[in-house]
């Protein structure tokens, strides 16, 4: 009899093996020839070479579908390990609302982060066909949300190797200056849109790690300047606060491997009264160039409280 150790410290555990374990037992029995033991981030398998080497192929597919998906469920056992499981959660409805293309990403614990009304699935379209997007649309239409979400989704799928979000460091009224902290602490609360929307679909130790390691990269506008931007997915978020030569400067960082998706409400822009906004001038020079594509999101597309769109209609800022 021999051992197989493999590792699965690159997923959730409370995904894999499932509530109350139901996905280990279910992997049991379909090896009942094996032993299989987990402790902590390891498994082990006891059994002869032949059991041992399909057992490993089958799991390290399990492993693959878990670290992409953040999800596992009985359809995703059945279909993997090439039978029919006995046991099934009632719950278990992922894998059709996958199939029918709503889902853009799959969170932590199987959340499912969708695009949920015509223009967020037209900028998933979109941006699987060109690589430079501008998604402009008034507060609550998930324009940021979707955009990092398919970010999110291009790694998982190991598309590109690097996020990078960036904003503007321009805010109504306020100055980085004045505020408390050195540099980053000044900067974070401009950013956390972007973590909190991180926070949604990525589990909060790989998220970390990301961070850690720059595999995600969030920053000010400024600190783009001078760089090549490749093999990755670039979102700028509120570029109605860029200036046209910020903007320019920000959408020449592209390399040949790259996606870039630019986000801004023009009926809200926080620069001086005498600047103008950088995103304006964009959206009228480029419409026409093959390659980047433009989706407007408007009232229909508020995915907030639903007294959010009638805020908005008050301000004058949807019809």
């Amino acid at each position: 009899m021999n051992e197989l150790k493999l590792s699965i410290e690159n997923v959730n555990p409370a995904v894999l093996w499932g509530p109350n374990n139901d996905h280990f037992e279910i992997i049991k029995k379909q090896y009942p020839k094996l032993k299989i033991v987990a402790r902590g981030s390891e498994v082990k398998i006891l059994g002869d070479d032949h059991e041992l080497n399909v057992f490993q192929e089958k799991f390290s597919h399990l492993l693959e579908h878990v670290e992409k998906f953040e999800n596992l469920n009985i359809t995703d056992l059945e279909r993997i390990l090439g039978s029919k499981v006995t046991t099934a959660p009632s719950t278990d409805q992922v894998t059709d609302k996958f199939a029918s293309g709503e889902v853009i990403v799959f969170g932590p614990n199987g959340v499912m982060v969708k695009a949920r009304t015509a223009n967020q699935r037209k900028m998933v379209d979109c941006i699987n066909k060109s690589d430079i997007l501008f998604a402009i649309g008034p507060a609550g239409t998930g324009k940021t949300y979707t955009a990092v979400a398919l970010a999110v989704r291009a790694l998982k799928n190991k598309e590109i190797k690097r996020i990078i979000l960036t904003r503007p460091a321009v805010e109504a009224g306020e100055n980085l200056g004045f505020l408390p902290g050195d540099l980053k602490e000044k900067i974070d609360p401009y950013l956390r849109p972007l973590y909190d929307a991180l926070d949604d679909m990525i589990p909060a130790e790989k998220l970390k790690l990301y961070l850690e390691n720059r595999t995600i990269e969030i920053a000010p506008l400024a600190f783009m300047r001078g760089r090549t931007l490749d093999n990755c997915f670039v979102i700028l978020d509120e570029a109605q606060n860029a200036t046209d030569m910020q903007l320019k400067m920000f959408l020449t960082r592209m390399g040949p491997s790259a996606k870039f998706i630019v986000t801004g409400d023009v009926t809200q822009i926080d620069l001086p009264k005498k600047q103008q906004s950088g995103l304006h001038t964009a959206l009228r020079i480029l419409t026409d160039i093959k390659g980047i594509e433009i989706v407007y999101l408007s009232g229909e597309d508020v995915v907030r409280h639903k007294l959010v769109r009638k805020i908005l209609e008050a301000y004058g800022d949807i019809q």
